[in-house]
């Protein structure tokens, strides 16, 4: 399945961002292309602002849009897009297409409320489960950014067979104007802690692969994005978009540029993975009812 992961940058407005975004998707043949977490804007989220929520005032042209992108391309395609449900209920929700067809939705469930990622504000938790997509290049396992923090929703997928699991996501490195350069900030802009982040958020998501025995595939937004609030200067979003084998294999890694990054991944190799390490086979599920509680004692 040859697999497209477009990495770029907020390019200003929904329409200059979106007319690279198609500049992008025509310099490729991928069957399978992914976009970023909240691709048509800004990341948003950095401050809370009721204003942002007219962004999901037109979600359904936004829909129409890319599944008639879909169609005249004839690819499967990944996006993620701010849907309103009704006044005061939004969700951060990826739609894939499939030749023109929408082949199913994910709801993101996991919702951070951190410095710079106030996602609380805008999001409500999403109510459709954790579903793979069936689609015309195999069953999709999509989650969303803050779910890569979470074994079981990587889990999940993979037992109701999933054969890839996607992550349109947003992250990067806090900067602060010189004047608040408080403690947060300065433990977050010192080269070591962004290391240990930025290896943190890759390890994470490699273990779902080699754990589950199936390609892991991330893409990530960026350039830097300032915060319209002025509490911060802004988040400088890290790239490095990547996909493994179901192994833990990198077969594809951007940098902290806007690129196209294409990979052909052989879905059938995760089958073969498990018959060799059967964890699927081994779990003891009669000793986990610890997991459906808050905590553990």
């Amino acid at each position: 399945m040859k697999t497209a992961l477009i990495q770029q940058r907020y390019h200003g407005s929904k329409e200059a961002t979106i007319s690279r975004t198609l500049e992008m998707i025509d310099q490729t043949d991928a069957e399978l292309i992914v976009l970023q977490e909240l691709h048509q804007n800004e990341y948003f989220c950095q401050s809370e602002d009721t204003r942002f929520f007219d962004y999901a005032q037109n979600y359904q042209e936004d829909i129409a849009f890319w599944q008639n992108i879909s169609q005249a391309k004839e690819i499967v395609l990944v996006t993620s897009l701010f849907e309103k449900r009704a006044e005061g209920i939004y969700h951060n929700t990826a739609y894939v297409f499939d030749h023109g067809k929408l082949a199913g939705r994910y709801r993101k469930m996991h919702i951070p409320d951190d410095p710079g990622y106030y996602e609380k504000f805008y999001f409500t938790p999403g109510d459709l489960g954790f579903e793979p997509i069936d689609t015309s290049v195999g069953k999709l396992g999509v989650l969303v950014c803050w779910d890569q923090w979470y074994p079981e929703a990587a889990r999940i997928m993979a037992l109701k067979g999933a054969e890839v699991l996607i992550y349109p996501t947003a992250i990067g490195y806090l900067e602060c104007p010189k004047e608040r350069y408080d403690e947060l900030c300065e433990q977050e802009n010192t080269p070591e802690e962004k290391q240990k982040m930025l290896d943190a958020w890759i390890s994470v998501q490699r273990g779902h692969a080699v754990a589950n025995g199936i390609p892991v595939i991330t893409v990530n937004r960026v350039g830097k994005e300032k915060d319209c609030s002025g509490i911060l200067e802004g988040i400088r979003f890290w790239g490095n978009s990547f996909v493994f084998g179901p192994q833990g294999e990198f077969l594809a890694r951007g940098g902290e540029e806007e690129e196209l990054i294409e990979v052909k991944i052989d879905l059938n190799a995760g089958k073969e993975i498990r018959k060799i390490w059967p964890f699927l086979r081994d779990r003891r599920i009669e000793n986990y009812n610890c997991l459906l509680k808050r905590y553990c004692d």
